[in-house]
This record gives C-alpha cells, structure tokens and sequence, in this order.
C-alpha cells in the first residue's frame, strides 16, 4: 500500500491553523540585531530567530536553539545576513507609471508636467489603483517593508479611497498620509477631511495605517482650512503627520519654527517634514526638544537642485526616504549609501578647506544602516518597527551571503550597505508573512498586475510625451528666477547635453 506524502509546508501551515498562530524559525544566519540596552546593533553569527504570528518573540545565540514551538517552519539561512526590513519616510508611490520619464527634470519641470496638481486629468481611480500597487511591489522587492506615503493623488474620493486600498491589498506596512488640498471646486479640505473620518471609522488592515499629509501650513497659516486640519489632528489619535519642509530660495515653508508657531510639534502625533533643506539652528533644536523627525531624500534632492547643506547636522533626528521614485531608485539602501557618502564629502571637505588631512572616517557605515532602518521607525513613533530584537515587529529582509557581490563578506553591515543590492535579497517579511520569497514575490495574479500596469503606463505616457512643457524662464517662485545652469557633457562640442 502506497503511503501518501505531504508538503512539510503544507504540513506546517495546517498544524499553525489548528493552533491559530504560526511559528517561523529562521536558523544558522548571521543577524543585525538591536540591543535596546546599549542603543547599539548587536552583531549575532550563526544565530536564530523565532517568529511567532507578527512579532519576533526570541533570538538565540546557536542555529539550534532547545524548545521550539511545535509546528514550527525551519528555515535554514546559513551563509545568509538576517537584517531588519528598511523604512521609507518620504514616498509617492501614485507616481509608478510615470517611470522613466523624469531622468532629467527639474523641480519646475516636475511640478508642471508630474506633480499632483497638473496629473489628475490622466489617472481613472483604476490606474491610480495599479500604479501605486505596482509600485509598493516594487519597493517589497527592494527590501523596503514600511513606507509613508505622502499620498497627494485625493483628486477625487473614488481616487483617494484606491490609494488606499492599493496600500492595503500590497501587503506592505503602509502609513497611508491622506494629502489635504484643495484639488477641486466640489472636492476640497472640508470635503476630504469628511471623507477621511469616513475611512478611518471603516478602513481595516493590520498592516496600513490611515495618517494625514498636509502642505500648507506656511502658506496659509491662519485659515480655515489649517484650523480644520489642527483640530482633526487633536481630536482623532493621528499616528503620523507629514509635510513637505523646504527652505532657501525656495520659500516652501512648513520648517519645524512654523509648525512649532502653530502648536504642532508639541502634540503625540509622529511629524515628519521632508527633505527639510536649509534647516536653522532654530528648527534643529526644536526638532530635538519635541522629539520630531526629517526625511532626507538624497537622490531626489540633488536630482532636483533642493540640496542639504545643513542636513548633515541633525541626522539625530532624521530617517530616509525615496520620494519621486519613477525617475530614480526605489531601494532605501541606495539612499542609504549616497547619503553615507554625500555626508562624509560635506565633512571632509572643510578639513582639506583648512589644508588639512582627515584623521579617521566622520560617519560610519552603522550610522547610515541606522538611518534606513531604526530611525525610520523612530521617526513614525514606532520603535518596534527596522529593528530585530525581541517584540518587534517580524518586518525582515534575508540577504543571500554567497551572491556574488557579497562573496567573501566578514562585516555583515558593511556587506549590506556598501556592497548589497536588490537580487542580493533572497527573501523579504511583514507582519511575518513572506512577501518575497526565494528570489520571487509572493503575490497571486502578478503577472496580471504587470499587464494591467503596463497598459495604465503605455497610456498615461503617451499622452506626456505628446504635451510641450511650458519655458522655463523668467521666475518659477515669487522673487527668485531661473539661473543659468552650465552643461557637463562627456563629448566635446556644443549642445551635447541631451
């Protein structure tokens, strides 16, 4: 009599049910760690750790630990780096199919021919949907587990409510920052606020949170409209408020003084201003006595001229994040790297201004893997999230030791942020759930997301191409002009540029 068999998944995923909850040990990785004690990483070779529904409940110092919950799936992750997944403080995530087209935009350019005010005539609520799906997908395959997505596409409340449900129905931990504006006659603030009340009450997900985006805090300070804002923001448990922060000739506002004018910053609820160039030593201080956060976004703001000359002084009280990532990366390990990089040129080069040889390294590679993982969380007002230790949430990314690019490693955070990328990521978690798993996310129907995506894309950017930008000249912000920008070209001759 033949005996039949059964998958030990399968096995172990019907034992879990029986039980209703499920275990995952990943064993024999090396783990970066966070001792909460020290406020330092905790370097653990040949380590495991166990997952019990969404949480990380224990991590051990053998590959073989006693006492493991019966049931529980065994991972085998010798000669792979266990890491805490990465967090994205500044994303716009409605943007994926404008992909490619920005390589060489400017802001201006940006704003007229992408921004949120000027795109909403190209996106039905079903391209706005698979286009911010396709994009979190993205992002979960690149290892980012938690994104803020400052969500400026609440044109209308059928687009608004598929934002979110694409933000939901991805799988990622989504902080879903719900842009008050004023995008049409019969769709405005007061309009938008209602509807968020409405979601909030309804909308439920264990992983996507409905939070609040608002951007004119500088430019209308004593409105209706802010008032409306400050008041939701008192009243409704807001986990996270996020603005766009941005100072010098751009004359943005929204900087730490202005919210502090307006009693923001002294409230729970997590702020975080993006980008944030051109900070005072007014606003750092402030964002050190409340206890608020930047976003540095650093291949967006030198892709755009924004620029940090002071950024680099309150990393205390910063995160990362990717911002407009149709026109570059996706993955927070190359802003992490650029900004390590950006940070340590700012340093040295006032050393070398002195005629001065710099005596040791101004900023090291723990400090940037902090910046792309605990201080994101730190910045939501989640210190359970881009970290391992126990309690924590079970958001993780597996990297493959013996890739090629990491081959021969010995320092796992030097491995993964000087030397890892996206293919180095074997598998990816949130909430313990795989999303990517082996090399391939874990998603049914993708490769009907990627028709449909495909389809949105070919449309919306047909119709871009075909529409002349306005000149650039004269003035883009009251009082500040356009300036003369000199080509770098590799060949020699004129108008080579492009």
């Amino acid at each position: 009599m033949r005996i039949p068999t059964i998958d030990l998944r399968v096995a172990a995923l019907l034992y879990c049910i029986t039980l209703s909850t499920c275990s995952i040990l990943l064993s024999g990785g090396t783990i970066i760690s966070f001792d909460d004690a020290t406020s330092c990483l905790r370097i653990i070779e040949n380590g495991s750790l166990l997952i019990t529904d969404d949480r990380i409940t224990s991590i051990f110092d053998t590959s073989t630990p006693p006492n493991i919950p019966p049931g529980t799936e065994i991972i085998d992750c010798i000669n792979k780096i266990i890491s805490p997944g990465f967090v994205d403080t500044h994303r716009h995530g409605w943007q994926t199919v404008f992909k490619t087209l920005g390589s060489n935009t400017t802001l201006a350019e940006y704003l007229l021919r992408y921004g949120s005010g000027v795109a909403a005539p190209l996106f039905s609520p079903d391209d706005l949907y698979i286009s911010q799906l396709t994009g979190i997908y993205e992002a979960l395959n690149a290892g980012v587990t938690t994104i803020l997505d400052h969500a400026h596409h609440t044109w209308t409340p059928e687009h608004a409510a598929m934002g979110l449900k694409a933000s939901a129905d991805s799988g990622a931990r989504v902080f879903f920052g719900y842009a008050f504006q004023n995008s049409s006659a019969d769709f405005g603030v007061p309009e938008q606020i209602a509807q968020w009340k409405n979601l909030k009450s309804s909308f439920e997900s264990n992983t996507t949170d409905l939070v609040i985006a608002y951007d004119d805090w500088s430019g209308n300070p004593a409105g209706e409209n802010t008032r409306a804002v400050i008041d939701l923001i008192n009243t409704s448990n807001v986990s996270v408020l996020t603005t766009h922060s941005l100072e010098g000739p751009w004359l943005f506002g929204n900087t730490p003084t202005t919210l502090a004018t307006l009693n923001i910053l002294n409230t729970t609820t997590a702020t975080i201003m993006s980008h944030a160039s051109y900070l005072t030593p007014r606003d750092a201080l402030l964002l050190r006595t409340y206890n608020k956060h930047i976003s540095i976004t650093p291949e967006s703001e030198m892709h755009h001229g924004f620029l940090h000359p002071t950024s680099h002084l309150i990393l205390d009280q910063a995160s990362l994040g990717v911002d407009t990532h149709f026109t570059f990366s996706t993955d927070i390990l190359s802003q992490a790297r650029l900004w390590l990089q950006t940070t340590r040129a700012l340093i040295y080069q006032s050393v070398a201004d002195r005629w001065e040889i710099p005596s040791k390294s101004p900023f090291s590679v723990t400090q940037a893997f902090l910046l792309a993982t605990r201080n994101g969380g730190l910045a939501l007002g989640r210190p359970d999230l881009g970290v391992i230790s126990v309690g924590a949430k079970a958001d993780l990314v597996i990297f493959d030791g013996r890739s090629p690019a990491l081959l021969g490693w010995r320092d796992a955070v030097a491995a993964v942020i000087l030397h890892a990328g996206v293919g180095d990521m074997e598998s990816v978690l949130v909430d313990g759930e795989f999303v990517k798993r082996e090399g391939k996310l874990v998603v049914d129907g993708y490769e009907g997301v990627k028709t449909r995506f495909l389809e949105a894309a070919g449309r919306i950017q047909d119709v871009l191409e075909k529409t002349p930008l306005p000149a650039q000249e004269g003035s883009v912000i009251p009082g500040y002009t356009y300036g003369y920008i000199p080509q770098a070209d590799v060949v020699r001759g004129e108008g080579t540029g492009y």
